[in-house]
């Protein structure tokens, strides 16, 4: 797939803020810092699309993007940033969960992973969380250029070994680098096919 353009929509505090497009969303999250800002910047080719920070957990409002005036890209809230207040976590929680539960429009949920590190609770626990309540996701490993070739696969193929143990079988993995755009196309890719798909909802949704 062919990214021609890319261009920011609108943030919201809650799901019921979110635009009412009748069109695919493929949303984006993760522990702060795994580079989700810079994995989205890089899908689309525009550097300054989502804005990147040197300061862990600066977002915090749903994002919303539109590609090729077709489908679109929803940066959510980083989870599991220790520093913010418990209101601030507790509201954060509560906003990412009603959207994932709720948004009809949302086809996939891309969740990020730091490549470098083992599997942390916070990431397997929201993994379980997810397929306890049926969402749709895949697991989108990131900063493989920070690793060599050979530890890259190594570390990644241990995190999926792991993980085989509580799952039957794994959702799409991709291995990414927002330095080397390695995985670009392969997601991509993935997300065209998911566009030829219905929309859930579709019926439903006013068109923008």
């Amino acid at each position: 797939m062919l990214v021609n353009t890319a261009r920011f929509v609108t943030s919201s505090p809650s799901i019921d803020k979110c635009p009412a497009a009748a069109m695919h969303e493929y949303a984006f999250i993760g522990r702060s810092n795994v580079g989700k800002s810079s994995l989205i910047n890089m899908l689309t080719g525009n550097r300054q699309l989502a804005q990147t920070s040197a300061t862990p957990g600066k977002t915090m409002l749903i994002n919303h993007f539109i590609i090729n005036d077709e489908w679109q890209i929803v940066d959510l809230p980083g989870y599991g940033y220790a520093k913010r207040s418990k209101a601030d976590r507790a509201r954060l929680e509560s906003m990412i969960k009603g959207y994932i539960l709720n948004r009809e429009q949302m086809t996939n949920l891309f969740l990020l992973i730091d490549a470098r590190h083992d599997p942390q609770r916070i990431d397997l626990e929201f993994m379980e969380w997810l397929g306890e309540n049926g969402v749709p996701f895949s697991i989108v490993f990131t900063k493989m250029d920070k690793l060599s070739s050979n530890a890259g696969k190594i570390q990644t193929a241990k995190y999926c070994e792991m993980l085989l143990e509580q799952w039957e079988e794994l959702p799409p993995v991709f291995r990414t680098s927002s330095v080397d755009t390695r995985g670009r196309n392969a997601i991509l890719d993935y997300i065209d096919e998911l566009n030829k798909l219905p929309l859930a909802g579709a019926d439903d949704a006013p068109q923008q």
